[in-house]
């Protein structure tokens, strides 16, 4: 068959056809170029591969306008007959039927031209991750991985990891959705760690760009009843703060990292609220997401105090009466809008602690002076609901309310709020930035008796109650008053 035996044998005809017919064409180089996957000994001895792939990255590489060869090209939204200019991603779904190993030879080969921006090279993983990978989103009803025969497991699992190692490493060559996919990806399939790793630093470099939806990861664990991944969601964070923390901004750039800095408490908030809903959420969970958020990015507590209410709405069949105190004490009521604070005093499903707390800013407030005759009448009514709310409270409870205790205003007259106390006489209250000491014992010693882990200031409180009950016990006044006489009459004998 070769021009040895007789010239215009098959050999030469063969070689013909493959340069002007297969080498010339788009899709037909693409085709070649996968069914070499068969005979790979053969397609590299006689350089079929190779050259099929330098076709195709030649093709690539020429300027949009230039090109007139038939291509594939369904995005969304495209009209392929009324658009007479050439996309710039035109090649990328016609290569993203290729195998792994073809297709980073090909998207290599791109970048180290330098002639295509990282956001293209971005796209073009993009397409073949939709191409090759399931859809995060819908495996919580497929089933999880360990369910799927193990070679095609391992198969996916590969195809991510190859194409993680391709990201460019400029910030921006992927979206932050396509991040978190990946993320989610890389947790469903087993990756190893230091994919997780890699896609944990890419995602918190651009979490201020992440919507609500985007961290909402399905839960692949045997053991959790919940519905979304918390624990990806704070390893995000935290991974955020670090790389925050580490990049000192100049004076220039102050105002934008605090702008991304209260972007992305806005965004966890949010998040909060809508695992909230989930009736199996537990609250060590909520609580732990929380605290990642350090004060200066939730500047305001009102989208957190909607996400607590929220929590505390929901029938978790866990939730005992102590547990609902550990997201309340994260909450900053001097930190709450007037109405959000209103909200607050008069909502019964929060601890008394946080009620009072809530009560005793408003007046605070109330105090420096209102801005409108408005806001004072909406305080006033605020601080009336809440001494009600307080008042029947405490009638369940075990101890009494004491008659009242006095909040002055600056504009108008005192207002009278139930305390508990053991005195018979009330006692004007000054704003300041803590609550009263009898006010904050006896919140104290209640939180104790119910059964909450105490803390330090409770152990000092109960320590520093149980000091002034010994004082005023008549029986130990008289014994040691006994001895004190003892002792004076034996130095006057003596």
């Amino acid at each position: 068959m070769t021009e040895a035996v007789e010239k215009g044998n098959f050999v030469l005809k063969l070689e013909a056809f493959f340069h002007l017919c297969t080498l010339e064409g788009w899709k037909d180089s693409i085709i070649t170029l996968q069914t070499t996957i068969k005979l790979p000994e053969w397609s590299e001895s006689l350089g079929i591969a190779k050259r099929c792939m330098d076709s195709i990255v030649e093709k690539i590489l020429t300027p949009s306008p230039k090109v007139t060869w038939s291509y594939t090209y369904t995005r969304p939204g495209y009209d392929k007959k009324h658009r007479q200019s050439v996309p710039r991603d035109w090649w990328t779904e016609d290569i993203s039927d290729l195998d792994i190993d073809l297709f980073r030879y090909i998207i290599v080969a791109v970048r180290s031209t330098n002639m295509f921006p990282s956001q293209l090279i971005g796209e073009a993983l993009h397409v073949y991750a939709s191409r090759w990978l399931p859809d995060t989103m819908r495996t919580r009803t497929i089933g999880s991985a360990a369910s799927q025969p193990e070679e095609i497991t391992v198969k996916k699992r590969r195809i991510l990891e190859v194409i993680v190692s391709m990201i460019p490493a400029e910030r921006g060559s992927l979206s932050i959705n396509f991040l978190l996919r990946l993320l989610s990806l890389a947790n469903y399939l087993g990756s190893s760690p230091l994919t997780k790793t890699e896609l944990i630093r890419r995602s918190s470099q651009q979490l201020e760009e992440a919507a609500v939806s985007d961290l909402l990861f399905p839960s692949y664990s045997t053991s959790d009843q919940h519905l979304y991944d918390v624990e990806l969601v704070r390893s995000v964070l935290e991974s955020f703060w670090v790389l925050w923390r580490r990049q000192a901004p100049g004076p220039s750039e102050k105002g934008e990292s605090m702008r991304s800095v209260r972007k992305v408490g806005k965004l966890i908030d949010s998040y909060l609220q809508v695992i909230s809903k989930d009736v199996n959420m537990p609250v060590s969970k909520v609580v732990s997401l929380a605290e990642c958020l350090p004060d200066i990015a939730r500047p305001l507590h009102d989208d957190f105090y909607k996400a607590i209410n929220i929590y505390l709405k929901q029938e978790h069949p866990d939730l005992s009466k102590a547990d609902k105190k550990f997201p309340c004490r994260i909450l900053d009521c001097q930190k709450l809008s007037l109405e959000v604070r209103a909200h607050a005093v008069k909502n019964e499903r929060l601890p008394l602690r946080t009620v009072v707390q809530a009560l005793f800013f408003n007046q605070e407030k109330t105090a420096r002076g209102a801005t409108t005759p408005h806001n004072s009448l909406a305080s006033y009514d605020a601080t009336t609901w809440g001494k009600e709310t307080l008042a029947a409270r405490e009638d369940q409870g075990k101890e009494k309310l004491s008659p009242e205790v006095r909040f002055p205003r600056a504009d108008g007259p005192t207002i009278f709020v139930a305390e508990i106390s053991t005195t018979d006489h009330p006692r004007r209250m000054q704003p300041d930035m803590n609550l009263p000491r009898e006010l904050e014992r006896k919140l104290v010693m209640r939180e104790t008796e119910e059964g909450v882990e105490s803390s330090e200031k409770a152990k000092d409180v109960a320590e520093e109650e149980r000091s002034q009950r010994s004082m005023s016990d008549p029986h130990k006044i008289r014994k040691r008053t006994g001895r004190s006489d003892r002792g004076h009459n034996k130095g006057r004998e003596r």
